[in-house]
């Protein structure tokens, strides 16, 4: 419910009233988009020392103060007057991010789940990815009736009276080291590569890359593939609603990749998602029409929904479940720093690149490059385990 929530407020609400900001602050859509851009930016440097606060404290404290500050801040961005204000807002934005969104919900599963781990994550994400088609349509209808301003508040107010008391009052605290709690038990016994240990290791860089590349494959394919399909003729709303559909396949992958990972393993998976994403990308310039453009829209989606869980069970399945936030954190650190960089990033290539095709061509050759790192690196080490300290 609160990731969900959280999601679909101080993310997905952003870009609903993205023009009636323009108009409101006189602003151009870079200057204001370019806020969304900081607070992800934040959140990428705030993900290291979450990731240490989630192994030592637990998510209980820091997801309630999370959801505390994301609800004032959205109050606080529906009197913005100015371009100073908003980016100011946004920037504190990103802290609350990191506090709330994936990378806290994951560590508590992660921490609490001995069993059935897979299924825990496939359950948030699977709610958390209909964040979009909740709010972003009840955003618009709230914009309509109300204005930017007012429905901005009225978000707010839906965040703090859900998300804030179910932070506080159903995660659980951090347990003692005799605690009753079999799951905290097994996690305090288990061995665990700390993150020095994970930032020696060959595999740690791998998937890092490999995330930070595929992240920024997403976005670019997000933000660049309605110009792209319209230059090619499609009318607007169609292009719109084709990249819709990704979104959509997103929950495919997600449903697929808890069988498919227990029966490769979630390392093998890992990488051949990335291969699949590349391979997506590489066939987008020669299948921009239909019937072609169906598969490669699924796998986009699949491979984008996948790559989600996999993050989460790769690192928990090499490097052990005590110190998952902190290496999750440093791993999120790339990805997200790949999130915010995304939009701008791959317009500069298509400047440098000289057009779309060219730009498709090279990530997908990027992915299959990191791929090809990840899987590689796995061969050779066999896995994280064989060196881990007790």
């Amino acid at each position: 419910m609160t990731e969900t929530i959280s999601w679909g407020i101080i993310y997905y609400s952003f870009p609903v009233f993205l023009r009636a900001m323009e108009v409101d602050l006189g602003a151009s859509r870079v200057g204001v988009t370019g806020a969304l851009s900081a607070a992800l930016a934040v959140s990428a440097v705030a993900a290291l020392p979450v990731g240490r606060w989630l192994d030592r404290c637990g998510p209980r404290a820091l997801m309630t103060a999370g959801s505390c500050l994301a609800a004032v801040l959205v109050l606080a961005w529906s009197r913005v007057e100015s371009l100073t204000a908003l980016y100011a807002i946004w920037c504190a934005m990103g802290l609350a991010m990191a506090t709330t969104l994936y990378e806290p919900a994951f560590a508590a599963v992660v921490q609490w789940f001995t069993s059935h781990r897979d299924r825990a994550l496939l359950v948030v994400t699977l709610a958390a990815g209909l964040a979009s088609t909740i709010f972003m349509p009840l955003a618009a209808w709230l914009l309509g009736r109300f204005g930017w301003r007012t429905a901005a508040e009225l978000l707010g107010i839906l965040l703090a009276v859900t998300t804030i008391p179910i932070h506080a009052l159903v995660l659980r605290p951090a347990r003692h080291h005799d605690s009753p709690v079999p799951g905290i038990a097994a996690l305090r016994a288990e061995a665990s590569v700390p993150l020095r240990g994970a930032l020696a290791n060959p595999v740690f860089w791998a998937l890092a890359g490999a995330f930070a590349v595929g992240v920024f494959a997403s976005v670019a394919v997000t933000v660049h593939l309605i110009p792209y399909l319209i230059q090619h003729g499609y009318p607007g709303a169609y292009a719109a609603a084709i990249v819709g559909w990704i979104g959509a396949m997103q929950l495919l992958g997600r449903a697929l990749f808890a069988p498919v990972a227990a029966w490769f393993g979630p390392r093998v998976v890992t990488g051949a998602i990335f291969i699949a994403q590349g391979a997506a990308m590489a066939l987008l310039p020669v299948a921009v029409y239909p019937p072609g453009l169906v598969p490669v829209i699924v796998l986009l989606g699949a491979t984008n929904g996948m790559s989600t869980l996999a993050r989460a069970t790769a690192v928990a399945e090499i490097f052990g479940r005590r110190n998952y936030g902190s290496i999750s954190g440093a791993i999120a650190v790339g990805a997200n720093g790949a999130r915010a960089l995304g939009p701008v990033g791959a317009s500069l290539l298509v400047l440098w690149l000289g057009s779309y095709e060219r730009v498709f061509w090279a990530l997908a050759g990027a992915l299959l490059i990191a791929s090809v790192a990840l899987l590689a690196t796995e061969l050779r080490a066999g896995t994280a385990r064989t060196v881990r300290p007790l």
